[in-house]
């Protein structure tokens, strides 16, 4: 059984930034992509972000692009998401998720890929 436990949401003014973190337990860390969705009031769970399980690839939703970071520390089982440059619309519960596949090399931005999820940490950004 896998443990994703996330931290560092809340609330922030429109340009702010936070960075969330999701601590890994349960199982080998290093050897799994990780993953960032977020789901909104009202609204379907959407990708966010995605890692590889080396750290050497990545990829982002459009609507993130150029403005969050995924990045991880396979020494602390940990996976990050920098959000800089926040604005209303990225209002959400934010989760973070393992991929299914050992050693998955490839960006994965399915949500039916990933097999273990967090409880999900709360960002609200305000106007």
């Amino acid at each position: 059984q896998v443990q994703l436990v996330e931290s560092g949401g809340g609330l922030v003014q429109t340009g702010g930034s936070l960075r969330l973190s999701c601590a890994a337990s349960g199982r080998t860390f290093r050897g799994y992509a990780m993953g960032w969705f977020r789901q909104a009031p009202g609204k379907e769970r959407e990708f966010v972000a995605t890692i590889n399980w080396t750290g050497g690839q990545t990829a982002y939703a459009d609507s993130v692009k150029g403005r969050f970071a995924i990045s991880r520390d396979n020494t602390k089982n940990t996976v990050y998401l920098q959000m800089n440059s926040l604005k209303p619309d990225d209002t959400a519960v934010y989760y973070c998720a393992q991929h299914a596949q050992y050693y998955r090399s490839t960006p994965a931005t399915g949500a039916d890929e990933y097999v273990y999820w967090g409880q999900g940490t709360q960002v609200t950004v305000s106007s």
